[in-house]
């Protein structure tokens, strides 16, 4: 697995391959991270990467020949045709399932614009996948990109000390893409609030099942949506429906 960046600000992708758990398993060679800055592409003294819009308008666009040059070396390099990924609010959303279609590949060529954008030439001829995080706006492409390595590394074979850690990760399609349920630690009580009998008892029957509906309480009353998905993709038990039943009698009942 391997993830390249072309970005004007190289360092900061020094934070998922020096720290936390991607850090780790960096060093260990499980991934790897290459940078690749267009500014050492361009032919002027000034090492210029952007040009006034076409057109008009505030702000600058990136310009093409730096991207492309730094492209091509990127994939050079590697010697493979990975995906070429453009961090773009017109990109589609993010989500769990992409972070485990890509966990199970090489890896990608993340784009990182900055400014007003990007030629469209260049994304037009070269950017493979648009992604976005979400209906907002940031500075560059890095932020998001970051957010990208972290959630594909963490999937990978022996990144994290339990292997069965990611399967209960919200959104994660073994827990059918649902909320995660709540966790608990020691103290047994704290501030006056214990943490429930059943997680003390020892009977994991009994704990799995808590899990799943507490599982099923979060996501109906903060992603109801993620609960019509999982239904719709067959993925709900009758035990499930029959909780969810009683929920909403339940709502019902106290004028919810």
């Amino acid at each position: 697995m391997r993830f390249d960046a072309l970005t004007l600000f190289p360092d900061m992708f020094n934070l998922v391959s020096e720290s936390g758990v991607t850090g780790r398993a960096h060093k260990q060679g499980i991934w790897q991270m290459r940078t690749w800055n267009p500014r050492d592409y361009t032919t002027d003294v000034h090492r210029t990467v952007d040009d006034r819009p076409y057109g008009g308008g505030p702000g600058m666009v990136m310009l093409a020949d730096p991207l492309n040059d730094a492209l091509d070396h990127a994939l050079a390099d590697r010697g493979d045709a990975p995906a070429v990924i453009l961090l773009s609010p017109a990109g589609r959303r993010f989500d769990q399932s992409l972070a485990q279609g890509l966990a199970q590949g090489p890896g990608a060529v993340l784009v990182c614009g900055r400014y007003e954008g990007i030629d469209q030439r260049f994304i037009d001829e070269r950017v493979t996948l648009e992604l976005s995080l979400g209906d907002f706006v940031l500075s560059g492409g890095e932020i998001a990109s970051l957010a990208i390595i972290d959630s594909v590394v963490r999937l990978l074979p022996g990144v994290l000390n339990d292997a069965d850690s990611a399967r209960q990760d919200s959104f994660h399609a073994a827990n059918s893409g649902l909320l995660d349920s709540p966790h608990y630690t020691r103290p047994e009580v704290y501030r006056g609030q214990a943490v429930p009998d059943v997680l003390m008892s020892g009977h994991h029957g009994r704990i799995q099942a808590w899990r799943r509906e507490q599982s099923l309480r979060l996501t109906v009353l903060r992603r109801p949506d993620l609960i019509e998905q999982a239904r719709l993709r067959g993925e709900l038990s009758k035990a499930d429906e029959r909780f969810l039943a009683a929920l909403a009698e339940s709502d019902s009942q106290n004028g919810r």
